[in-house]
Protein backbone atom coordinates (compact mmCIF):
# COMPACT_ATOMS: atom_id res chain seq x y z
CA UNK A 1 0.00 0.00 0.00
CA UNK A 2 0.88 3.85 0.10
CA UNK A 3 2.74 3.48 -3.35
CA UNK A 4 6.46 4.78 -3.99
CA UNK A 5 6.58 7.47 -0.28
CA UNK A 6 7.63 4.90 1.78
CA UNK A 7 11.45 3.73 1.65
CA UNK A 8 12.82 0.23 2.50
CA UNK A 9 16.18 -0.12 2.76
CA UNK A 10 17.00 -3.43 2.13
CA UNK A 11 20.79 -5.54 2.58
CA UNK A 12 21.02 -8.85 0.90
CA UNK A 13 25.01 -10.70 1.21
CA UNK A 14 26.56 -7.44 1.42
CA UNK A 15 24.87 -5.80 -1.23
CA UNK A 16 22.13 -2.39 -0.28
CA UNK A 17 19.21 -1.70 -1.93
CA UNK A 18 16.77 1.32 -1.71
CA UNK A 19 13.27 0.37 -2.67
CA UNK A 20 10.46 3.04 -3.19
CA UNK A 21 8.05 1.23 -5.34
CA UNK A 22 9.17 -2.38 -5.12
CA UNK A 23 8.46 -5.06 -3.38
CA UNK A 24 11.27 -6.32 -1.48
CA UNK A 25 10.69 -9.85 -2.53
CA UNK A 26 12.11 -8.98 -6.40
CA UNK A 27 16.13 -9.32 -4.79
CA UNK A 28 14.78 -13.03 -4.92
CA UNK A 29 14.71 -14.79 -7.95
CA UNK A 30 12.72 -17.30 -6.84
CA UNK A 31 9.65 -14.90 -6.12
CA UNK A 32 7.27 -13.36 -8.08
CA UNK A 33 6.51 -9.82 -6.96
CA UNK A 34 2.70 -8.00 -7.48
CA UNK A 35 2.34 -4.48 -7.06
CA UNK A 36 -1.69 -4.35 -6.46
CA UNK A 37 -2.61 -0.93 -5.75
CA UNK A 38 -1.92 2.75 -6.16
CA UNK A 39 1.80 3.31 -7.67
CA UNK A 40 3.64 5.42 -9.62
CA UNK A 41 5.69 3.99 -12.43
CA UNK A 42 7.63 6.08 -14.22
CA UNK A 43 10.34 4.55 -11.00
CA UNK A 44 9.86 0.98 -12.71
CA UNK A 45 12.92 1.73 -14.95
CA UNK A 46 15.84 3.02 -12.63
CA UNK A 47 15.93 -0.54 -10.78
CA UNK A 48 20.01 -1.66 -11.43
CA UNK A 49 21.71 -4.18 -10.48
CA UNK A 50 18.70 -6.97 -10.99
CA UNK A 51 18.48 -9.45 -13.69
CA UNK A 52 15.38 -10.33 -15.23
CA UNK A 53 13.23 -8.49 -12.74
CA UNK A 54 10.66 -7.42 -15.45
CA UNK A 55 10.35 -11.40 -15.44
CA UNK A 56 8.65 -11.55 -12.09
CA UNK A 57 6.93 -8.18 -11.71
CA UNK A 58 3.28 -8.01 -11.97
CA UNK A 59 0.93 -5.00 -12.01
CA UNK A 60 -2.19 -5.02 -11.13
CA UNK A 61 -5.00 -3.36 -14.41
CA UNK A 62 -6.76 -1.98 -11.33
CA UNK A 63 -3.60 -0.04 -9.97
CA UNK A 64 -3.97 4.15 -9.83
CA UNK A 65 -1.39 5.90 -11.59
CA UNK A 66 0.59 8.91 -9.67
CA UNK A 67 1.05 11.55 -12.42
CA UNK A 68 4.19 13.82 -12.22
CA UNK A 69 1.42 16.77 -11.30
CA UNK A 70 0.03 14.52 -8.66
CA UNK A 71 3.95 15.17 -7.06
CA UNK A 72 3.83 18.94 -8.23
CA UNK A 73 0.81 19.47 -6.23
CA UNK A 74 1.64 17.43 -3.14
CA UNK A 75 4.70 20.15 -2.93
CA UNK A 76 2.21 23.08 -3.31
CA UNK A 77 -0.27 22.23 -0.68
CA UNK A 78 2.67 21.46 1.70
CA UNK A 79 3.40 25.11 0.72
CA UNK A 80 0.31 26.31 1.54
CA UNK A 81 -0.36 24.43 5.10
CA UNK A 82 2.51 26.03 6.32
CA UNK A 83 1.44 29.38 4.81
CA UNK A 84 -1.90 29.16 6.31
CA UNK A 85 -1.56 26.85 9.35
CA UNK A 86 2.31 27.64 10.28
CA UNK A 87 2.62 23.70 9.90
CA UNK A 88 3.05 21.16 7.36
CA UNK A 89 1.87 17.25 7.60
CA UNK A 90 5.81 16.22 6.45
CA UNK A 91 4.73 14.33 3.43
CA UNK A 92 7.53 12.80 0.68
CA UNK A 93 5.56 15.27 -2.06
CA UNK A 94 5.43 11.84 -3.81
CA UNK A 95 2.06 12.82 -4.85
CA UNK A 96 0.24 10.12 -2.85
CA UNK A 97 -2.18 12.02 -1.19
CA UNK A 98 -3.53 13.92 -4.33
CA UNK A 99 -3.67 10.57 -6.20
CA UNK A 100 -5.74 9.24 -3.57
CA UNK A 101 -7.66 12.43 -3.87
CA UNK A 102 -8.32 11.57 -7.30
CA UNK A 103 -9.05 8.18 -6.46
CA UNK A 104 -11.67 9.14 -4.07
CA UNK A 105 -13.14 11.63 -6.81
CA UNK A 106 -13.18 9.27 -9.37
CA UNK A 107 -11.47 11.22 -11.57
CA UNK A 108 -8.34 9.10 -10.93
CA UNK A 109 -6.92 7.24 -13.97
CA UNK A 110 -5.94 3.43 -13.85
CA UNK A 111 -3.54 1.02 -15.64
CA UNK A 112 -6.07 -0.29 -17.38
CA UNK A 113 -7.39 2.82 -18.72
CA UNK A 114 -3.79 3.82 -19.79
CA UNK A 115 -3.52 0.17 -21.60
CA UNK A 116 -7.19 0.43 -23.76
CA UNK A 117 -8.28 3.07 -25.32
CA UNK A 118 -5.15 5.44 -25.38
CA UNK A 119 -7.67 8.73 -26.95
CA UNK A 120 -10.21 7.95 -24.33
CA UNK A 121 -7.21 7.66 -21.53
CA UNK A 122 -5.92 11.23 -23.12
CA UNK A 123 -8.96 13.05 -23.26
CA UNK A 124 -9.31 11.87 -19.21
CA UNK A 125 -5.49 12.90 -18.44
CA UNK A 126 -6.05 16.62 -19.85
CA UNK A 127 -9.60 17.19 -17.84
CA UNK A 128 -7.92 15.95 -14.65
CA UNK A 129 -4.79 17.87 -15.12
CA UNK A 130 -7.38 20.81 -16.36
CA UNK A 131 -8.60 20.55 -12.75
CA UNK A 132 -5.90 21.00 -11.15
CA UNK A 133 -4.74 23.73 -12.66
CA UNK A 134 -7.84 25.73 -12.03
CA UNK A 135 -7.04 24.92 -8.07
CA UNK A 136 -3.49 25.56 -8.45
CA UNK A 137 -2.62 28.26 -11.03
CA UNK A 138 0.84 28.71 -10.38
CA UNK A 139 0.97 24.96 -12.01
CA UNK A 140 2.99 24.46 -15.07
CA UNK A 141 1.65 20.54 -16.86
CA UNK A 142 3.58 19.82 -20.37
CA UNK A 143 -0.08 17.96 -21.15
CA UNK A 144 1.24 16.57 -24.72
CA UNK A 145 4.63 15.70 -22.85
CA UNK A 146 3.29 14.14 -20.66
CA UNK A 147 0.80 12.01 -22.79
CA UNK A 148 3.82 11.55 -25.09
CA UNK A 149 5.74 9.54 -22.17
CA UNK A 150 3.13 7.81 -20.80
CA UNK A 151 2.62 6.01 -24.32
CA UNK A 152 5.94 5.21 -24.27
CA UNK A 153 5.58 3.43 -20.73
CA UNK A 154 2.46 1.74 -21.72
CA UNK A 155 4.24 -1.00 -24.16
CA UNK A 156 6.51 -0.94 -21.60
CA UNK A 157 4.81 -2.48 -18.97
CA UNK A 158 2.01 -3.84 -21.19
CA UNK A 159 3.75 -7.93 -20.50
CA UNK A 160 3.69 -6.77 -16.93
CA UNK A 161 -0.12 -6.40 -16.48
CA UNK A 162 -2.24 -8.54 -15.18
CA UNK A 163 -5.94 -8.82 -14.03
CA UNK A 164 -5.22 -8.44 -10.18
CA UNK A 165 -7.92 -10.04 -8.40
CA UNK A 166 -7.98 -13.03 -10.98
CA UNK A 167 -4.08 -13.04 -9.92
CA UNK A 168 -4.52 -13.18 -6.58
CA UNK A 169 -7.39 -15.99 -6.68
CA UNK A 170 -5.19 -17.95 -8.56
CA UNK A 171 -2.22 -17.65 -6.68
CA UNK A 172 -4.81 -18.38 -3.47
CA UNK A 173 -6.53 -21.94 -4.84
CA UNK A 174 -4.16 -23.21 -7.23
CA UNK A 175 -1.03 -25.05 -6.50
CA UNK A 176 0.39 -24.71 -3.18
CA UNK A 177 2.46 -21.14 -2.73
CA UNK A 178 3.71 -19.42 0.06
CA UNK A 179 2.26 -15.60 -0.05
CA UNK A 180 3.96 -12.63 1.71
CA UNK A 181 1.97 -9.55 1.71
CA UNK A 182 4.65 -6.31 2.26
CA UNK A 183 3.13 -3.28 4.28
CA UNK A 184 5.26 -0.20 3.42
CA UNK A 185 4.08 2.45 6.68
CA UNK A 186 3.37 2.02 9.94
CA UNK A 187 -0.27 1.54 11.64
CA UNK A 188 0.30 4.58 13.13
CA UNK A 189 0.28 6.29 9.72
CA UNK A 190 -2.52 5.01 8.92
CA UNK A 191 -5.71 7.01 7.12
CA UNK A 192 -8.43 6.18 9.59
CA UNK A 193 -6.39 4.71 12.53
CA UNK A 194 -2.93 6.56 12.40
CA UNK A 195 -2.46 9.94 14.45
CA UNK A 196 -4.55 11.86 12.11
CA UNK A 197 -3.69 14.50 10.17
CA UNK A 198 -0.36 13.64 10.22
CA UNK A 199 -0.46 10.35 8.58
CA UNK A 200 -0.16 8.89 5.31
CA UNK A 201 -3.22 8.20 2.74
CA UNK A 202 -3.84 4.77 2.76
CA UNK A 203 -4.71 1.73 5.15
CA UNK A 204 -1.20 0.25 6.62
CA UNK A 205 -3.44 -1.95 9.04
CA UNK A 206 -4.06 -5.96 8.21
CA UNK A 207 -7.21 -4.66 6.56
CA UNK A 208 -5.01 -2.95 3.76
CA UNK A 209 -4.82 -7.02 2.43
CA UNK A 210 -8.13 -7.23 1.63
CA UNK A 211 -8.90 -3.27 0.09
CA UNK A 212 -5.56 -3.52 -1.22
CA UNK A 213 -5.48 -6.88 -2.72
CA UNK A 214 -8.58 -8.11 -2.78
CA UNK A 215 -8.21 -11.26 -0.23
CA UNK A 216 -11.04 -12.40 1.63
CA UNK A 217 -10.44 -12.09 5.45
CA UNK A 218 -10.37 -16.16 5.93
CA UNK A 219 -7.44 -15.97 3.77
CA UNK A 220 -5.24 -13.74 6.35
CA UNK A 221 -3.04 -16.02 7.90
CA UNK A 222 -0.39 -15.14 10.47
CA UNK A 223 0.40 -11.20 11.10
CA UNK A 224 4.04 -10.26 11.91
CA UNK A 225 4.30 -6.71 13.90
CA UNK A 226 7.60 -5.05 12.56
CA UNK A 227 8.82 -3.18 15.92
CA UNK A 228 11.82 -1.55 16.50
CA UNK A 229 13.46 -1.65 20.37
CA UNK A 230 13.19 1.94 20.03
CA UNK A 231 10.16 4.52 18.43
CA UNK A 232 10.66 6.45 15.66
CA UNK A 233 8.35 9.23 13.74
CA UNK A 234 9.68 11.11 10.22
CA UNK A 235 8.08 14.46 10.04
CA UNK A 236 5.47 15.98 12.60
CA UNK A 237 3.03 14.65 15.03
CA UNK A 238 2.55 13.06 18.36
CA UNK A 239 5.34 11.29 20.40
CA UNK A 240 5.52 11.32 23.85
CA UNK A 241 8.30 9.23 24.50
CA UNK A 242 10.74 11.51 22.30
CA UNK A 243 14.05 12.02 23.22
CA UNK A 244 15.37 15.61 22.15
CA UNK A 245 18.50 15.25 24.22
CA UNK A 246 21.85 13.62 23.64
CA UNK A 247 19.73 9.66 23.61
CA UNK A 248 17.77 10.88 20.92
CA UNK A 249 21.05 11.89 18.70
CA UNK A 250 22.44 8.24 19.81
CA UNK A 251 19.06 6.68 18.25
CA UNK A 252 19.31 8.31 15.30
CA UNK A 253 23.33 8.35 14.57
CA UNK A 254 23.51 4.56 15.71
CA UNK A 255 20.28 3.26 14.01
CA UNK A 256 21.17 5.36 10.85
CA UNK A 257 17.64 6.80 10.96
CA UNK A 258 17.00 8.95 8.16
CA UNK A 259 14.44 8.19 5.70
CA UNK A 260 15.05 6.53 2.25
CA UNK A 261 12.73 8.29 0.42
CA UNK A 262 13.27 11.74 1.56
CA UNK A 263 16.64 11.92 3.73
CA UNK A 264 14.65 13.31 6.18
CA UNK A 265 16.04 12.48 10.13
CA UNK A 266 13.62 10.29 12.12
CA UNK A 267 12.77 11.75 15.21
CA UNK A 268 13.47 8.97 17.98
CA UNK A 269 12.49 8.26 21.53
CA UNK A 270 11.78 5.20 23.83
CA UNK A 271 9.91 2.15 22.81
CA UNK A 272 6.12 3.27 23.29
CA UNK A 273 4.32 0.09 24.29
CA UNK A 274 0.66 1.83 24.38
CA UNK A 275 1.60 2.64 20.63
CA UNK A 276 2.32 -0.88 20.59
CA UNK A 277 -0.94 -2.53 22.21
CA UNK A 278 -2.94 -0.02 19.93
CA UNK A 279 -1.15 -1.22 16.98
CA UNK A 280 -1.90 -4.75 18.25
CA UNK A 281 -5.34 -4.12 19.04
CA UNK A 282 -6.10 -3.00 15.16
CA UNK A 283 -4.34 -6.07 13.54
CA UNK A 284 -4.05 -8.97 16.03
CA UNK A 285 -1.08 -9.68 15.84
CA UNK A 286 0.45 -13.40 15.71
CA UNK A 287 4.26 -12.47 16.44
CA UNK A 288 6.37 -9.48 16.55
CA UNK A 289 9.44 -8.99 14.61
CA UNK A 290 11.96 -6.52 17.06
CA UNK A 291 14.71 -5.06 15.01
CA UNK A 292 17.50 -2.80 16.24
CA UNK A 293 17.68 -4.36 19.73
CA UNK A 294 21.68 -4.10 19.30
CA UNK A 295 21.30 -0.07 18.82
CA UNK A 296 20.69 -0.22 22.23
CA UNK A 297 23.67 -2.10 23.27
CA UNK A 298 25.89 0.83 24.62
CA UNK A 299 23.34 2.08 26.75
CA UNK A 300 23.60 1.44 30.13
CA UNK A 301 19.62 1.60 30.98
CA UNK A 302 16.86 1.52 28.81
CA UNK A 303 13.55 3.00 29.21
CA UNK A 304 10.03 2.07 28.18
CA UNK A 305 6.81 3.94 27.75
CA UNK A 306 4.29 1.55 29.80
CA UNK A 307 1.11 3.80 30.11
CA UNK A 308 -0.21 7.23 28.97
CA UNK A 309 -2.32 9.54 31.86
CA UNK A 310 -5.07 11.88 30.88
CA UNK A 311 -6.28 14.13 33.23
CA UNK A 312 -3.89 12.68 35.99
CA UNK A 313 -5.52 8.88 35.72
CA UNK A 314 -4.13 6.25 33.53
CA UNK A 315 -6.16 4.83 30.34
CA UNK A 316 -5.63 1.62 29.10
CA UNK A 317 -5.85 2.90 25.35
CA UNK A 318 -4.45 5.23 22.97
CA UNK A 319 -6.42 8.86 23.39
Amino acid sequence: QGGNNAGHTVVVDGKEYDFHLFPSGIINPKAISFIAQLKSYFSLYFLTGLKDWEKRLIISDRAHIVFDFHQAVDGLQEVQRQAQEGKNIGTTKKGIGPTYSSKAARTGLRICDLLSDFDEFSSRFKNLAQQYKSMFPTLEIDIEGQLKKLKGYAEKIRPMVRDGVYFMYEALHGSPKKILVEGANAALLDIDFGTYPFVTSSNCTVGGVCTGLGVPPQHVGDVYGVVKAYTTRVGIGAFPTEQINEIGELLQSRGHEWGVTTGRKRRCGWLDLVILKYAHMINGFTALALTKLDILDVLDEIKIGVAYKLGGKRIPYFP
